[in-house]
């Protein structure tokens, strides 16, 4: 008996062309309304007030008349010169070091102790009385920005202010009627700790939730392979959770970034040497006290810019870290 030879089936099958869905009445209506409309309002009251403070940006426009002339990156050079707004723009930059990453450490710490840092026999669990720390971590997240900024204005008073007081009362006699805010050395320093004092508590909470999804064998395995409290956060709990860390980073340059409330009600005028002068203050003075709409356009282009950067930086970071998982192969 003659045996015909095996033909591979991929190659005597051949290939099928994907027929496309027609394009009826429910997927055209489907795509306007959840891809077309959304797209559109986005472009409409986000993309083009960009793209319109760019335009003015390269012109001279007052603000306050409809004449304007077209300077090109004479606006920008001006910037380039202004020692002032290079002082806000380097104080921009140390908020965006110094805030983002103090604040994820001290959130992700209070995270780990609540959720799985308790006893190290028996269950994973974590401190007694989680909950109750976890309510009050968050109360500060509730009040407005504002109202936290004057709250600790009158904390940091240096004649009636409540930190002064314990200080002195405690016995440091040094710290009596010192101007936090009026001197140029804590300054700054104390108004990253009032940014920092208002989000860790958010944060917190945001990791305690991504935390809770970890599967709890993985720290039993941990705990049976000897692994303490410290290895057992940074080589399973961070991994994990990774991505929220990422977001929380992005979201705190951002604010930072920013930070206008903050100054503003803490040191409307800058501080003491400009100390704590941010990009936000420079702009709404250039813009609505001096008239230069053109040259605060520029700096909010600046501004926009300073943000693409630093959230870019974080993937980047994210991605060379590891935090990009290839496809698993099954």
């Amino acid at each position: 008996m003659i045996e015909s030879p095996l033909v591979p089936i991929a190659d005597t099958e051949k290939p099928r062309k994907k027929k496309r869905r027609p394009w009826t009445f429910d997927r055209i209506s489907f795509v306007l309304v959840f891809l077309v409309l959304p797209l559109a309002i986005f472009s409409v009251f986000v993309v083009w007030p960009f793209v319109q403070a760019f335009w003015y940006s390269l012109t001279d426009w007052s603000g306050f008349t409809p004449d304007m002339n077209f300077i090109g990156l004479e606006n920008y050079q001006k910037l380039l010169d202004d020692d002032i707004f290079m002082t806000s723009l380097r104080n921009n930059v140390y908020l965006a070091i110094v805030v983002p990453f103090v604040t994820v450490v001290l959130a992700f710490a209070l995270a780990t102790m609540i959720t799985v840092g308790g006893s190290s026999y028996g269950a994973t669990r974590g401190l007694r009385g989680s909950s109750f720390y976890r309510v009050i971590s968050f109360f500060p997240y509730t009040i407005p920005a504002i109202v936290i900024g004057l709250i600790w204005l009158q904390m940091f008073d240096p004649s009636n202010g409540l930190l002064n007081g314990v200080l002195t009362g405690i016995g440091l006699d040094g710290f009596a009627s010192y101007p936090w805010l009026g001197d140029a050395r804590t300054a700054m320093p104390a108004s990253m700790f009032v940014i920092i004092w208002g989000f860790v508590g958010f944060y917190m909470v945001l990791f305690v939730a991504a935390i809770k999804s970890v599967p709890g064998e993985l720290y039993d395995a941990a705990r049976i392979d000897g692994a303490g409290r410290l290895r057992t956060a940074l080589s399973v709990t961070l991994p994990l959770i990774r991505d929220n860390v990422q977001t929380a980073y992005i979201y705190l340059g951002i604010l930072a970034l920013d930070a206008f409330v903050y100054m503003a009600a803490l040191n409307p005028g800058g501080g003491p040497e400009n100390s704590t002068l941010v990009m936000p203050q420079r702009l709404l003075l250039t813009a609505f006290e001096k008239g230069q709409f053109g040259l605060a356009s520029a700096m909010g282009v600046v501004m926009a810019i300073a943000t693409l950067v630093f959230a870019a930086l974080v993937f980047t970071v994210n991605r060379l870290a590891g935090g990009r998982q290839e496809g698993v192969r099954r």
